[in-house]
């Protein structure tokens, strides 16, 4: 380490997680202390046992901070929800030893039942979820977890196509046999909010597919969901089992914060023959380790306080999937600050051309690298590279052994303690309501007109005289944008450019969002859109603007980090859509509802006065994404010259 290069170290007790800062400056030390001054865990535990032991009605939120900061309430102080389940649930498993047994006997429980109504073994997964109730499980498959389970199939969207896929896989593993495949499948329904219809959506095509094959799916469909919500008014009455989320029976965790210890997480990773009992003894964090994520919490906030926001999160190999999930946790917990955001930077290769010098009045990046000792996030050199250049610098390693259940506890209470700091509730998730609440009714009204093709938004995409149409069926929509932002009399390619640049230059967005309402993970065709969409990523705006971009899969992101990208605000989200729309007329399943979120996405981001325009494509088609290649490579030379 060079001379003058600022670093603190702090330790774990039990030595399993070590953070390392470079560059602290300002110093974090002061919010670092505040944790230990206002005696803080004592205090969240005392709330939590009297919320817990007397009941919500016990408790008034305006008159506590700890319930405006970790609880739902009315805006009189009436709290509806408890939600620091994510702490407790690690605390009382520490008195349940029994609980990794209890796990192993349920999932075999349902493993007979589809023996016993099929007389197959299971051998798939489906888990429809949406944002945090699908993340963890990506997470797991990513990390290698759930390679020795059944094959696992993450259902986090509405796009037939992304089903079609799925179905498709599953009938070529199991000798060209849908019907077979399905018998030997795990249809898992979760949804932890009352509104979420994403999962019902997917949970009666599959219910009725399985019908018209004539396989009874009681065996096969169970579902975790809060009483009275949407999921439980359509799988109840079905007779699909409904399977408590939580150990202790309570309701106190958000799909983001139901990994690494309800039964969504548990599951997939017992039916994978993970050691539970390791992985729940990883929760249990001491004073030390807790201490530990406020540090961090305390880093990230005299970073954010500096105008350095934007963490770029670099992960080492074995630990690569966890970056996705983090950023959620980050984002939909604390990105409702207009003022104060906090971007968490991922899926950007290590290219210090690509970064503002670290003395720039412009550089807002701070660096968090993940890692497993002996496994480093960046090779040695390049950190040094950072280092002697200046960056302020958050390292976290974890030993070689430690489960991965350790990094998601300590990172929630990271998150936590951040949104203490900013005295910022870290539960609920706005946006994310905002999205919804549009969505279902424009989908009901395209239902009652005849498909959403029929509805004034869809024509209004279509017809708008405010869009740009480049060859191959590519056309850029800027209908949403303030009638200030005028791009007649240029090419699609050069308003887009035009449009970035002036934004950029402006310091009105400071990142982008590329997303596509297509499945990329599934079907090959989608996987190839995703591959354009990150060489436009990398040459239009980390090349070119020298700004962050979120590259990701609509309507996942609506639950994900949507609400950074509405609270907070300062992006140009693009967002992308093939016009031919995959069905499954077997399942009676119809693209309408997700391209009901499409526009539903853009109408949310319009209310709150965001930025955001749309480029519809013919189809997946090679010729298709040759045509959107072109645009984008355009546009990237456009602002080249510029």
């Amino acid at each position: 380490m060079r001379p003058g290069t600022k670093r603190r170290q702090v330790m774990c007790y039990n030595r399993e997680v070590n953070l390392s800062l470079f560059h602290d400056n300002p110093s974090s030390l002061h919010f670092a202390a505040r944790f230990a001054e206002d005696r803080l865990l004592s205090k969240v535990q005392a709330i939590d046992a009297k919320a817990r032991r007397k009941g919500l009605d016990s408790l008034d939120a305006s008159k506590s901070s700890l319930i405006r900061l970790g609880m739902e309430h009315t805006p009189e102080g009436k709290v509806t929800k408890n939600s620091y389940g994510l702490f407790h649930l690690a605390w009382l498993a520490e008195q349940h030893p029994e609980w990794p047994a209890q796990i192993a006997a349920e999932l075999d429980e349902i493993r007979a039942a589809i023996l016993a109504a099929h007389k197959k073994k299971l051998k798939f997964l489906i888990w429809a979820g949406m944002g945090g109730s699908a993340e963890d499980k990506s997470m797991y498959q990513a990390a290698g977890l759930l390679a020795k389970g059944p094959r696992c199939y993450v259902l986090d969207s509405t796009d037939p196509g992304k089903l079609k896929a799925i179905l498709a896989d599953i009938a070529s593993r199991s000798n060209g046999s849908l019907k077979a495949g399905l018998a030997a499948t795990l249809v898992v329904g979760q949804a932890l909010g009352m509104t979420s219809y994403e999962p019902v959506v997917n949970l009666e095509k599959l219910s009725r597919l399985y019908e018209n094959l004539g396989i009874d799916s009681r065996a096969n469909f169970i579902y975790m969901t809060l009483p009275g919500s949407l999921l439980d008014q359509f799988a109840g009455p079905r007779g699909y089992r409904k399977v408590e989320m939580q150990l202790d029976n309570g309701n106190s965790t958000s799909g983001r914060h139901s990994g690494p210890l309800t039964r969504g997480s548990l599951y997939p990773l017992g039916l994978a023959g993970v050691d539970l009992g390791a992985w729940i003894r990883g929760t249990f964090l001491g004073e030390q380790d807790i201490h530990t994520a406020w540090t961090l919490s305390s880093f990230l906030q005299a970073e954010g306080l500096a105008g350095r926001d934007k963490v770029t999160l670099l992960a080492s190999k074995s630990l690569a999937g966890v970056a996705l999930w983090t950023k959620q946790n980050f984002e939909e917990s604390l990105g409702k600050s207009e003022d104060l955001g906090i971007k968490i930077v991922i899926g950007e290769p290590f290219k210090m051309t690509g970064y503002r010098a670290a003395k720039a009045p412009r550089q807002d990046r701070v660096f968090l690298l993940i890692e497993r000792k002996g496994e480093p996030a960046l090779d040695r050199v390049q950190l040094n590279i950072l280092k002697r250049a200046g960056y302020p610098i958050a390292v976290l390693s974890l030993e070689a052994a430690a489960p991965l259940s350790r990094y998601m506890q300590i990172m929630h209470y990271a998150v936590f303690g951040l949104g203490w700091l900013r005295e910022m509730n870290f539960v609920t998730q706005p946006g994310v309501e905002l999205y919804k609440a549009i969505t279902n009714p424009l989908h009901q009204n395209g239902l009652f007109q005849g498909g959403i093709e029929n509805t004034p938004e869809w024509r209004q995409l279509l017809n708008s005289p405010r869009q740009l149409k480049w060859r191959g069926g590519v056309t850029l929509h800027y209908d949403r944008l303030p009638c200030g932002f005028e791009m007649k009399d240029r090419s699609a390619a050069s308003a887009y450019a035009a449009l970035l640049e002036q934004l950029s230059d402006a310091r009105t967005i400071e990142y982008g969002e590329l997303t596509a309402f297509a499945d990329t993970r599934f079907d090959k065709r989608g996987q190839k859109l995703r591959k354009v969409l990150d060489q436009a990523a990398a040459a239009i705006f980390r090349d070119r603007l020298k700004i962050p971009v979120d590259v990701y899969e609509g309507p996942a992101m609506n639950h994900s980090y949507h609400e950074m990208v509405i609270g907070h605000g300062r992006c140009l989200s693009t967002v992308i859509l093939p016009l031919k729309a995959e069905t499954i007329p077997e399942a009676d399943h119809t693209a309408d509802y997700h391209r009901a979120q499409f526009l539903a996405t853009q109408m949310a981001l319009e209310q709150r006065a965001r930025l955001v325009v749309s480029i519809t494509i013919k189809d997946t088609s090679e010729a298709s994404l040759r045509a959107l290649a072109e645009f984008f490579q355009a546009a990237a030379a456009s602002l080249r010259r510029g």
